[in-house]
């Protein structure tokens, strides 16, 4: 209880802060906005290039544990996806909104510390599995189908070239694309860009924290409610749940990799969920979801670490 605390304390005051810093006038309103964008386009892309660069090709390859973890979260995808669209008639493009809160966990900065506790070294070879799963799949994934939630009244074919495009000048699929070529080839960048590369994405979590909270001080959450539950609800029952039951269809010989997995899954989502949500009008309701959720996961976390016997 006391590592989970430690862990996401530092996320709540950091959260407070910003929130603080907006509230008190110190930061304009209209200024959060912009730590978001610095957030999307340079720290990310470096945090993520780093991520992808930083490991060996067998860490990223390990195909029975990435198969399992990418089906289990494209099946909470379908599944949010087909329920937000036909039952509760949203579009296309909030739909996709809502599964990535519920579909892509903070592994880096939440699952990792933890993983660390359950299974030391090995920790580290898991957190690249869930990069290659989050950030080549399913944020690409994600982002694509509310590119085309968006696009109404075009042709399939003209909305995916657009997308295509979108994509390839994207910051964050770049430095993905780069940081694999690089993990590949065996490629090292000089130490002065290194270094710039470190101070970039040593920023992405500290900044995107601030950011929340000072989008969270800007707006009202009425209405919000439905929203942000079923966001909780999904991201930290449905999502471990799901990834727990494909480990029962398939054969998984490592039950200490398997418990890290579906404890992962149970992880918030990722800290930029409004910085993302940010380009589609949604940054509110994601902001409060991530702080919500952050909160409710002390307790789950500890009754995930309970029921898979791993802490």
């Amino acid at each position: 209880m006391l590592t989970i605390l430690g862990i996401t304390g530092p996320i709540f005051i950091l959260i407070a802060i910003g929130f603080a810093a907006v509230r008190s006038g110190t930061l304009a309103r209209n200024e959060i906005r912009a730590l978001g964008t610095f957030v999307i386009n340079f720290a990310l892309p470096a945090l993520l290039f780093k991520a992808m660069a930083g490991r060996n090709v067998d860490e990223l390859v390990k195909l029975d544990l990435l198969v399992i973890y990418a089906l289990g979260s494209l099946l909470v995808v379908a599944g949010i996806i087909a329920v937000a669209c036909l039952i509760y008639r949203c579009s296309l493009q909030a739909a996709a909104i809502l599964a990535m809160g519920m579909a892509v966990s903070n592994s880096a900065y939440i699952g990792f510390p933890i993983a660390q506790q359950l299974i030391g070294p090995a920790a580290s070879t898991n957190l690249a599995i869930y990069a290659v799963v989050e950030t080549l799949i399913m944020l690409p994934l994600l982002m694509s189908l509310a590119e085309l939630g968006g696009d109404s009244g075009r042709h399939w074919a003209r909305v995916l070239f657009g997308i295509l495009g979108r994509l390839l000048k994207n910051p964050m699929f770049v430095a993905i694309v780069a940081g694999m070529g690089f993990s590949v080839l065996g490629l090292y960048l000089p130490l002065p860009l290194a270094r710039v590369v470190d101070m970039l994405a040593a920023a992405s979590a500290p900044v995107a924290l601030f950011y929340i909270g000072g989008i969270l001080a800007t707006l009202s959450l009425k209405g919000m409610a439905g929203d942000i539950g079923r966001i909780v609800a999904g991201k930290l029952i449905l999502h471990p749940l799901v990834v727990a039951g494909i480990f029962l269809v398939l054969a998984f010989d490592d039950p200490m990799l398997r418990n890290a997995a579906i404890i992962n899954a149970g992880m918030p989502m990722m800290s930029i969920y409004p910085i993302l949500g940010q380009k589609y009008g949604k940054e509110g309701v994601c902001a409060a979801a991530l702080v919500a959720t952050t909160v409710v996961s002390f307790f789950t976390i500890s009754s995930l670490l309970w029921l898979t016997g791993a802490g």
